[in-house]
């Protein structure tokens, strides 16, 4: 784990965390209090061929997810009746974006495009694209934000623009029940994660630019989370519990491998 200094830790915090203030935000700071707190120590992950349980041992006062099973069966069609936007800006449903019969599909969803912490994790998606792509496995990436928002990542990091979505006004997120809040966002235990993966995240932001943030602020206090699907079925799922806390991608890898692709 890397040794990082208070004052390198207080330079890359204004990065990671960006001002939520916006006049759009209002609402969404009083759905702070409806974020739940209770400890769950076991999650089930299940494949058509196999289930995996473990044992985690969260913050007491943290409730955690990771577990299709708390989805209900016909979350794959309500999904794919969503509408997004290509980083070039075409509408497209979440239906048309992998073969819902038979298809594996991994779905990151990012915070949002400004977030240094989600260029660290698109990096990562990145470099591991070509293991999926000869997996047969579709890797479909969204952000919150415009389309043009979404170029400035693709271009600076750089990231393939056809793998790259945009979810202004967080339609995906809010129908998987990802985390939101002030608390999530600047507070919670699990975004120190992110200072254990710190040379990665430097090489990421290599060319960052804040103005790849949401012009709507309140975007910023969105967590992410990672699906994989095969056809409509969900067969994984994981919510970020706070800030840079991604999924193991190794993990996610290894439910595809598993999965027959037609």
């Amino acid at each position: 784990m890397a040794t990082v200094s208070t004052e390198t830790l207080q330079a890359l915090r204004p990065l990671c965390f960006t001002s939520p203030k916006s006049p759009k935000s209002s609402y969404r700071f009083r759905r702070i209090s409806t974020i739940e707190y209770r400890p769950r120590l076991v999650t089930t992950i299940s494949s058509p061929t196999s289930t995996h349980r473990a044992i985690s041992r969260p913050h007491p006062r943290l409730r955690v997810r990771a577990s299709a099973a708390e989805f209900q069966a016909s979350i794959g069609d309500a999904l794919g009746d969503v509408s997004i936007f290509t980083a070039s800006g075409d509408v497209v449903l979440f239906k048309d974006l992998w073969d819902q019969t038979e298809g594996v599909a991994v779905v990151a969803l990012l915070r949002h495009f400004g977030c240094p912490c989600c260029w660290e994790l698109a990096s990562a998606l990145k470099e591991s694209k070509a293991n999926f792509d000869t997996a047969g496995v579709k890797l479909i990436a969204v952000g919150i934000g415009t389309p043009n928002k979404s170029q400035l990542l693709a271009e600076r990091l750089p990231f393939p623009m056809d793998c790259l979505y945009a979810d202004p006004d967080r339609k995906a997120y809010d129908l998987l029940g990802l985390y939101y809040g002030l608390g999530r966002t600047f507070f919670n235990p699990a975004s120190a994660k992110v200072f254990s993966r710190f040379e990665a995240l430097q090489k990421a932001v290599k060319n960052y630019t804040i103005e790849a943030t949401p012009d709507d602020r309140s975007g910023v206090l969105q967590q992410g989370g990672m699906f994989v699907f095969k056809g409509k079925q969900l067969l994984y799922a994981r919510k970020d519990e706070g800030t840079g806390d991604h999924a193991p991608l190794d993990d996610v890898f290894d439910i595809c491998c598993k999965v027959p692709v037609a």
